[in-house]
């Protein structure tokens, strides 16, 4: 279903799975028509679980963007500065308490700083998440000793299987005081309660002048689903999970296929195109 847009005045989307490709590359023709909508006064919002440093990368070559939200709506920044708008954080104590959930099930988790992730043993997730993100590890060892200060994130990478099982039982010990969701399959991601794409798409579409009734998003996990029941209108990826796409009012081609840029220049073709 394509959605009428005339009360649209921004589009939000996911990253990884969702714009990105599987190569985490960027088509030309996905920066084309987001910029051709930027420069038809439709703003763009990249929102993404990556941190700050992490995104810079596809913000700047989208070029386009008013505003960007990092690391699940714990940070939102201006688009073409990258300064500070707000952010959300998690005390010591509660960083601590959550390397110590990761440290009792045996599994591997990082937290992170500027350009750099944090984290407690060496393995093949170290590796595989310096790959995908262009930041730099360091291992500590002893992570909740590491932690000393408040914190906007922390990640547990393990198997899908024990990942839907953590979820459930992260989710029923930090009830009420951490945002608790998973971006992909493997991985497990702690996050200050207020710190969601949906708070934040609120708070950002209220910066540029309206509300998240007047915003598009797109997106395919589950921490997406905040943004996508915020959002005037929402719509999934092909390759989203199935509940994901279960509570969107459409869906569109895979990130494989370039469905958010096929879909907005349908969307608005009337409009901008």
């Amino acid at each position: 279903m394509i959605p009428p847009v005339r009360s649209i005045r921004a589009v939000a989307f996911d990253l990884d799975d969702t714009l990105l490709r599987d190569d985490l590359s960027i088509s030309d023709q996905t920066v084309q028509t987001l910029r051709h909508l930027a420069g038809s006064g439709i703003h763009v919002i990249p929102a993404s679980g990556r941190t700050r440093m992490s995104m810079q990368p596809f913000v700047d070559r989208l070029s386009c963007a008013a505003l960007f939200i990092a690391s699940n709506g714990a940070e939102i920044r201006e688009g073409s500065t990258g300064r500070l708008l707000h952010q959300e954080t998690f005390s010591t104590e509660i960083g601590q308490e959550i390397a110590r959930f990761g440290k009792d099930h045996h599994c591997y988790t990082q937290t992170y700083d500027g350009d750099r992730f944090y984290f407690n043993e060496r393995s093949v997730w170290a590796d595989q998440y310096a790959a995908a993100s262009v930041l730099s590890g360091v291992y500590v060892g002893d992570l909740e000793a590491f932690i000393r200060e408040p914190r906007t994130k922390i990640l547990i990478m393990d198997t899908p299987d024990r990942i839907s099982v953590l979820l459930r039982e992260a989710r029923e010990q930090f009830r009420g005081r951490v945002s608790v969701t998973c971006s992909k399959p493997w991985f497990l991601e702690f996050n200050a309660l207020r710190a969601t794409k949906g708070i934040a798409i609120g708070l950002a579409a209220s910066r540029l002048g309206f509300s998240a009734e007047n915003v598009m998003a797109f997106g395919d996990s589950l921490n997406d689903l905040p943004m996508l029941r915020a959002a005037g209108w929402s719509v999934a990826v092909a390759n989203a999970r199935e509940e994901v796409r279960s509570e969107c009012d459409s869906v569109c081609l895979s990130n494989q296929q370039d469905g958010v840029a096929l879909f907005l220049r349908q969307a608005f073709r009337e409009v901008c195109f």
